[in-house]
This record gives C-alpha cells, sequence and structure tokens, in this order.
C-alpha cells in the first residue's frame, strides 16, 4: 500500500467457535458482502482471532478505521466509541487493545492514527463450541445496519463525485 492510498478498513475479531465473540468476524463478512454487492471501491475487511502488533501496520495510511468486537460489557444492541491511543497492560500480552494499537501506530510512524471508531456489539455466551445466541443475532443486525450506514458515509467522504454507494 503506498502512503497515498486512503482507503477504508473494517477490522472485526473474534472466534467463530466461541458462541458470541463471532460477532466481530460475522460482521465483517456480512458487511463485505454488502460492499461488494455495491461495487465500492477502497475498502479492505480484515477478520482475526484478535489485534497484535503486527497490525498497526494494517492502520497505514487508511482514512478511517472500524474496528469491530463482541463485548460482555456494552449496552444491547451495541455501543460505539472513539479508542484513543493508551499503553495499557495489553500491550504485553499476546492480544492487544485497540487503544494499545493506536499508540503502538504513533510509536512506529511518529504520526497520529487515522480516525478510528470501536463498535461493540453486545454478547453474553462465549462458550467453547457454541453457536451465537439468538440475542447477540439480533444485536448483529442492528449493528450491520448501522455499519452499511457508516459504510455509505465514509465511502461518500473519500469519493464526494460518487452520488453515493455504488455509483463509481
Amino acid at each position: 500500500m503506498s502512503l497515498g492510498d486512503r482507503s477504508l478498513l473494517v477490522f472485526g475479531w473474534g472466534n467463530l467457535s466461541r458462541g458470541d465473540d463471532a460477532l466481530g468476524p460475522l460482521f465483517v463478512a456480512e458487511l463485505r458482502s454488502y460492499a461488494h454487492a455495491a461495487t465500492l471501491p477502497d475498502v479492505e475487511f480484515i477478520e482475526e482471532y484478535q489485534l497484535q502488533v503486527e497490525h498497526v501496520l494494517d492502520l497505514a495510511s487508511r482514512s478511517r478505521v472500524l474496528f469491530v468486537d463482541a463485548s460482555c460489557a456494552c449496552t444491547a444492541p451495541f455501543e460505539l466509541s472513539r479508542p484513543q491511543a493508551a499503553r495499557d497492560a495489553s500491550f504485553t500480552t499476546h492480544a492487544m487493545s485497540p487503544a494499545a494499537l493506536l499508540h503502538a501506530y504513533i510509536d512506529l510512524f511518529q504520526a497520529p492514527p487515522p480516525p478510528c471508531t470501536l463498535l461493540a456489539i453486545r454478547g453474553r455466551q462465549f462458550e467453547l463450541g457454541a453457536s451465537p445466541g439468538e440475542s447477540a443475532l439480533k444485536h448483529l443486525a442492528q449493528a450491520l445496519e448501522w455499519g452499511r450506514g457508516w459504510l455509505a458515509a465514509a465511502h461518500d467522504e473519500l469519493d464526494p463525485g460518487s452520488g453515493g454507494l455504488g455509483h463509481a
């Protein structure tokens, strides 16, 4: 990716084999299908089990980043926040928080990270081998409705002459 790229990044993480923990990757897969059908260029989608320091490179030269994860601590159906760069305890573990990843970005690039939004989707059951619960899937559907709007607004901001989604 060149430094001039201004693409969007949608980054979801979680484990598809741990019940509601699958919400992040499921969100990414569904939004990817939507973006493909709408023929949206300049959008990258990443699904992982967890955030790691190597993912700081995925943030480079983005116009906007949407982080997506399941949460048992957020309000249903989902919560939005703007993560701020901060070194936290996750910095020294095998998995990182969005705040620690943004801090690593600043350390590496000596520049502010792109604007980021964290979408936390309410989940309740995270047992190994379980499928996502009915309420979690309803929360996912509501989050996807919001996500399609986020994608449309961010895409139109990248390409104001496009006239809206699907018009290249």
